[in-house]
């Protein structure tokens, strides 16, 4: 047997998407029944929480809060349209923007997915303590931290970083 270096088990971005992928899966099983999406129950539900605060949020505004691209949230809008869960109409200070606006049909459907999610979250969380456990609130503050760290700037590639892990 060999006491050697031993080999580098998965990185910190390897397992956060895996992690992400197993959640978006999960959520997406969960939210069948009524219909949506992991992606679009993130618009509906960010959506519905800015409209309880008072906001009429753009497809941009949408974007830019759910970190989703504006190409893809107008994509999910006009799903959304179509399923009579969301009204799309124009703004009338900024004739490109659309703003967006759950239906009371997409209300009430929202707030089912809310709970169908919150209770998939609590089961997702308990190898953690569940999703008010302290264990719970210290990982999401290192996610926190962790998305709210801006990106450096790509480098280009020559040959004085060819065959460099960053």
């Amino acid at each position: 047997m060999s006491n050697g270096p031993r080999p580098p088990g998965p990185t910190p971005g390897f397992l956060v998407w895996r992690l992400a992928n197993k959640w978006r899966v999960a959520v997406d099983r969960a939210l069948a029944p009524l219909g949506l999406t992991h992606a679009q129950y993130a618009l509906v539900a960010s959506l519905y929480g800015m409209q309880r605060a008072g906001e009429r949020p753009s497809q941009r505004r949408l974007a830019d809060h759910t970190g989703l691209e504006a190409l893809y949230v107008s994509k999910l809008a006009r799903a959304l349209e179509t399923a009579g869960l969301i009204g799309r109409t124009r703004d009338p200070r900024d004739p490109r923007a659309v703003q967006l606006a759950l239906t009371e049909r997409g209300e009430v459907v929202t707030r089912q997915a809310i709970t169908v999610v919150q209770e998939l979250h609590q089961q997702l969380l308990e190898p953690l303590g569940g999703l008010d456990a302290p264990r719970t609130r210290t990982f999401t503050d290192e996610l926190r931290t962790l998305l709210d760290a801006p990106l450096a700037p790509s480098v280009p590639h020559d040959e004085s970083t060819q065959g460099t892990t960053p």
